[in-house]
């Protein structure tokens, strides 16, 4: 029982993390430094990333009709013709695009990665660079209005580009993926709710393929307290995910990043006092 809710408490973290620009990976490694999960080493690897399947589909959920190439509807009424959105799968094509400098150099480096960078020094240090990026890039974006306020107005060029920034956050755990990304996205003359539909849904692949890559590793071979751990784990960062995610899209419309940037100082700062002494 005590290993459920200690699930419980590592899918809510994840649901709130993952989506936010602060780390999800860097949390969950702090947060394991006081609440240990009595599993292998192994299956936490494991774990670690695949429980962010269960917060991919609170993205899939919410963000649907922008994500399904296919009107279901229009086939339905015999409208042959607008069955296919071609837009949405342009938008694909792209988001597939930034997804290929982090594929290719987490498949050849992901265990090095792992072994030098999965650590808490690492992580507040990612914490506090990126936190300090937020806070000047939103100051520079206050004179400068963005050049692209819609998801098709992203060029595959722009595309790649976000997908460099993604890789920084692939090698090093509390940069947040969705961080580093939308950093880029900004730095790139993105608006702040473009920048972060981009970042959900450029999740989806990413996540996906990472997970599997775990499972691969792992070996699909379960006993029933660890796919109980993971199961739990991940139907909570679902439901935390679905809170969270409405959350930054409505506070983002009037407000910018800069509290998260802040936050990631202060709690960078902690981590490295702590462990300092």
């Amino acid at each position: 029982m005590l290993e459920i809710l200690k699930a419980v408490l590592f899918g809510i973290v994840e649901g709130i993390t993952e989506w936010l620009p602060i780390s999800s990976t860097g949390h969950m490694i702090l947060l394991n430094e006081f609440v240990t999960l009595d599993v292998s080493e192994e299956f936490w690897e494991m774990f670690l990333v695949v429980i962010q399947l269960g917060a991919i589909l609170a993205v899939v959920l919410l963000f649907w009709d922008k994500i399904f190439p296919f009107d279901l509807k229009g086939r339905t009424a015999g409208r042959e013709s607008s069955f296919i959105k071609k837009d949405i799968f342009v938008l694909w094509f792209k988001i597939l695009a930034a997804c290929v400098p982090a594929a290719v150099i987490g498949l050849l480096f992901d265990d090095v990665f792992d072994a030098l960078f999965y650590n808490p020094w690492c992580v507040a240090v990612a914490l506090i660079v990126f936190g300090v990026a937020f806070i000047l890039i939103e100051d520079r974006n206050k004179k400068v209005a963005p050049k692209v306020t819609d998801l098709g107005q992203i060029t595959y060029k722009t595309a790649l580009l976000i997908g460099v920034f993604q890789l920084i956050a692939a090698i090093f755990p509390g940069t947040s993926r969705s961080g580093a990304t939308i950093v880029g996205a900004l730095l790139l003359g993105v608006s702040r709710t473009v920048a972060a539909e981009f970042t959900f849904f450029l999740a989806i692949p990413v996540m996906l393929g990472a997970s599997l890559l775990k499972l691969v590793k792992f070996g699909f071979t379960f006993s029933r307290a660890e796919l109980t751990i993971l199961f739990v784990g991940m139907v909570v960062a679902f439901l935390v995910s679905v809170i969270v995610i409405r959350f930054l899209m409505s506070y983002i419309k009037k407000h910018d990043f800069k509290v998260f940037g802040w936050y990631r100082i202060i709690l960078g700062t902690i981590v490295l006092i702590y462990f300092l002494f």
